[in-house]
């Protein structure tokens, strides 16, 4: 259905195939996507961007990448790699492994980023002693990202989504 109205629309010329963005959540299912739309526009379907929501956040991240202070070729920590961050910033900070869990840790960091809390948002808002650990940790967390030129999962959603919403210019293209 969603081929057919972006077909339609490139034969009516309502948009231009430069102009679509589809969007979807797995890679397989942007593939077949892609495939359809292949078959009902042709060649005019390459330029189109069929992709996942995160394929699409890193395209535009690696285009826009000084204005979120990385270089283009930043790396993307999956989950081991952000663990083993989040160990050793633990490590830094003399935290208890048993009192402060790293995984707990990762697992609420991942959260905040979900729900579009940056570490200043969060550290503003820590309440209790175990949150201001927690504040302090995601602080020290971004900080290493950043040192290291990557972004974990997480981040690539939230970080274009602030992006878009500080450069309008971005989002205008």
């Amino acid at each position: 259905l969603l081929s057919n109205r972006i077909a339609y629309l490139i034969a009516t010329r309502r948009a231009h195939h430069g102009e679509i963005l589809a969007i979807t959540f797995t890679n397989k299912a942007a593939a077949e996507m892609r495939e359809r739309i292949e078959l009902l526009v042709g060649g005019r379907a390459k330029t189109m961007w069929i992709s996942t929501f995160h394929s699409s956040c890193v395209r535009i991240l690696r285009r826009e990448a000084a204005n979120v202070g990385l270089n283009s070729n930043f790396s993307i920590y999956d989950s081991a790699d952000s663990l083993r961050l989040i160990t050793l910033v633990a490590k830094n900070l003399d935290l208890d492994p048993k009192q402060f869990p790293p995984k707990s840790f990762t697992a609420k960091v991942s959260n905040l980023k979900n729900e579009l809390i940056d570490e200043e948002t969060y550290a503003g808002q820590a309440e209790n002693p175990m949150e201001r650990k927690l504040a302090e940790a995601y602080a020290l967390y971004q900080r290493r990202l950043r040192e290291a030129n990557a972004l974990d999962f997480d981040d690539i959603i939230m970080t274009t989504v602030n992006l878009l919403q500080a450069f309008p210019e971005a989002a205008e293209y």
